[in-house]
This record gives structure tokens, sequence and C-alpha cells, in this order.
């Protein structure tokens, strides 16, 4: 592990704290008050717990940089309470707990890609794409001569996801999903 300076640290980078827990530096203020000694807020977030925390720390103790390692990563399978994912480099098995990726998998099916991001060989962050398409295998009947300015309407999706969906959406197409906000984007083509 590399130690560095506090103040060469920079938004974006993990850092170890001194409990021991990775922590991502979401903001800096370095404070220079004429003759007084400059003193450097960092706003941190807990990588495990979400929580947000400003520390005070002066700008030449060092502090540990954390070594995160991000891959692609490709869906496999379930198996009980955990989902298989495979390495797209190294060929290698690594089951994710259900309560790690929550109602993510909702987005997923067989085979499609994320980037997981890995610490010491444990899973600590998991990344769906941007969008993803899904097949709509449960909907209302489509209305002759809807538009897109209509009302929405209740879908369910392949892998058990439901969203809002316009009007002229009906079974069996194949729509584009916004993963960050879940929301109806457009339908595809087959």
């Amino acid at each position: 592990m590399a130690s560095i300076k506090n103040i060469d640290v920079r938004k974006g980078m993990v850092i170890i704290g001194e409990d021991g827990l990775l922590y991502q530096c979401l903001d800096r203020d370095l404070n220079t008050p004429g003759n007084w000694r400059a003193i450097l807020q960092l706003k941190l977030r807990n990588l495990k717990t979400e929580s947000i925390t400003m520390q005070r720390v002066r700008p030449d103790d060092k502090v540990e940089l954390a070594y995160l390692d991000t891959r692609e990563m490709q869906y496999s399978y379930r198996d009980g309470d955990s989902y298989i994912f495979m390495d797209n480099e190294s060929f290698e098995q690594m089951p994710l707990k259900a309560d790690f990726i929550g109602d993510r998998i909702l987005y997923l099916r067989e085979n499609d890609v994320v980037r997981v991001t890995v610490y010491e060989g444990k899973p600590i962050d998991f990344e769906l794409p941007q969008t993803v398409e899904l097949k709509v295998v449960e909907t209302e009947p489509s209305l002759k001569g809807a538009t897109a300015a209509a009302q929405y309407k209740p879908a369910t999706l392949e892998t058990g996801l439901k969203i809002q969906v316009p009007p002229f959406i009906s079974e069996g197409d194949l729509i584009k999903i916004d993963t960050e906000e879940g929301k109806y984007l457009s339908r595809s083509k087959e």
C-alpha cells in the first residue's frame, strides 16, 4: 500500500481510514489562515455504510491510499442467496450476495455484463450499464391511435421488473430502460 500526504488526496480517491475502513473523497477544502498552520478538510463517504463525514486533517500527515480493481463481470446464474458472476478476463467465478446487489438484479439477464469494484479480493461496489434492453412479458393491450404523450401504463419485464411504459407498448416488445432512474427510454428494434 502506498502512503501519500493528505494534501495530495483528490476528489474520487479511495483512502484507508485510521479505523481500517475505506473512504472515498467527495470534496476537499484547504484553509490557510495567514500565519496559522494550514488545515485541510476532507468530505469522505464510508464505502461500507455510505455515511458521509467531514474530517479535519493536517496537510503534511500521511494517509494510506487504497488500490481498487474494477473488473468487467458477466452475470451467470443464481445459486441460493447469491448470484454468480464470471470475470471476463480470468474466467474466475465470484458469488455476490443478494443483499449486496439488491434490486439492481432486476435489470440483469443471464450473460449481461456489469462492472464490479474489488478491494483485497472482496467486492465493494457493483455498477450496472447505463441502459439495458428487456422484453415486456405482461402489460395491458396497446390502444389504437395512442401516442407517447398519453398516460403511461404498468408493465412487467422478463426479469420481474415493473415499470411504467407508454400505451403503444405491447407484450413481446423489447424496450430500453435507464438503470439509474428505472424509467422507460425507447422501444428497441429487434
